[in-house]
């Protein structure tokens, strides 16, 4: 099944042939293969966590597991006293309910948090990570924020980077959907700081310290690589697998490294400029990890190519080896035009107005051939 883009159209049109159907999908589906990307933020410090660095899980209310889960490291609740299901999860650590240990590391959470949520200057995402590749730096949703597909966090060869994501309210992640980190990037320098509840779903696999106002859910099946923290609910598991994040040796955090805390410099002068590169409406991420992958999908019309951020002084888009647009102050954006036939990279180098070097932005999406954007005309009354 091949699935397209019409912009003038917002009702799915099913033509049937001999071999096969096109489908005509609405203009926010818009197909993107490499959607988004984004330049390094300002320079972050760790996250100080204090005593919650230890542990895996720590709740506020109750703990609740259903079925194999596995922990690695160790669990706390307080001021609650209610946790169930252990056996038959196995938690490779210590347990503390309701004592002194587990209270700490509850003071130290709301600190760690506070820290996490003010962090600056935010570049603002999607309500859809799906598709973003992003460099260090802090991320913030205004309110509820979702993960279907793939979010890549890049470090750029530095594991001391930093990636902080500020949620106003929920995180919600779909099934099957992952968190990739790549160039050094580690578990224990990633920080989710969210305003009200998070619910993994089923099979996804998660990455960083979560620390959550109310509850976290983790469906079926889901594999966590760094902590599970909320202060005031519940944290509940079915057949899941959580591993406490510790940094790698020599790193801030880790054995031999400086301590949480230490500040990550890149040179004197201001360095707070961030780009993200996507196509407009923001919603098309969602097609690009469905469940039949970029492969059978394509575009057969003009869309827009926008690029958002902080300090941006000169964005110059380009689509192969031709400049498609200049733009030197807001809205950065430009049409790509409609081709037939191929992938097609449109590539965005962004300059900015302090000393944040320079980036360059891209994503890709497959044209549709001629043919399969011919829309099909009804047949002409016969008139005798």
């Amino acid at each position: 099944m091949l699935r397209r883009v019409n912009a003038l159209m917002y009702v799915r049109k099913i033509m049937h042939s001999t071999h096969k159907r096109l489908l005509t999908l609405p203009a926010f589906l818009l197909l993107t293969l490499a959607l988004v990307t984004s330049s390094a933020n300002a320079a972050q410090s760790q996250v100080s966590l204090g005593t919650t660095n230890k542990f895996a899980v720590l709740a506020g209310s109750t703990v609740a597991n259903t079925g194999p889960s596995v922990i690695n490291g160790d669990l706390g609740l307080a001021p609650g006293s209610s946790v169930t299901g252990f056996p038959p999860a196995t938690l490779n650590g210590a347990m503390h309910i309701t004592d002194a240990v587990a209270g700490i590391a509850q003071n130290d959470l709301t600190t760690a948090y506070n820290d996490a949520a003010g962090r600056t200057p935010a570049t603002a995402v999607p309500a859809d990570l799906g598709g973003l590749t992003v460099t260090p730096g802090v991320f913030k949703a205004s309110s509820a924020l979702g993960l279907t597909g793939s979010l890549t966090l890049n470090a750029q060869g530095d594991p001391n980077s930093v990636f902080i994501f500020q949620v106003g309210s929920s995180l919600t992640t779909a099934s099957g959907s992952s968190v990739n980190l790549i160039n050094g990037a580690q578990p224990c320098n990633v920080f989710w700081q969210i305003g009200a509840s998070a619910t993994l779903g089923t099979g996804s696999t998660f990455v960083g310290n979560t620390m959550a106002l109310t509850s976290l859910s983790l469906n079926d099946s889901v594999t966590v690589q760094g902590a599970s923290w909320r202060e005031t609910g519940a944290v509940t598991l079915i057949n899941d697998t959580v591993n406490s994040a510790g940094c790698a040796a020599g790193t801030v955090g880790g054995p031999g490294g400086p301590p949480e805390g230490s500040p990550v410099t890149t040179g004197p002068g201001g360095h707070d400029g961030s780009a993200i590169l996507t196509s407009l409406p923001p919603s098309v991420a969602k097609i690009i990890n469905g469940p039949n992958g970029p492969d059978d999908q394509c575009v057969d019309r003009s869309f827009r190519a926008s690029v958002t951020g902080l300090k941006i002084k000169k964005v110059v888009f380009t689509v192969g080896s031709r400049t498609v647009g200049t733009r030197t102050k807001a809205p950065f954006e430009v049409v790509i035009k409609r081709f037939f036939g191929g992938v097609r990279t449109v590539k965005a180098r962004v300059t900015f107005t302090d000393k944040t070097k320079p980036v360059n932005l891209r994503m890709s999406y497959r044209a549709c051939s001629a043919a399969h954007s011919m829309v099909p005309r009804a047949p002409t009354p016969f008139t005798g």
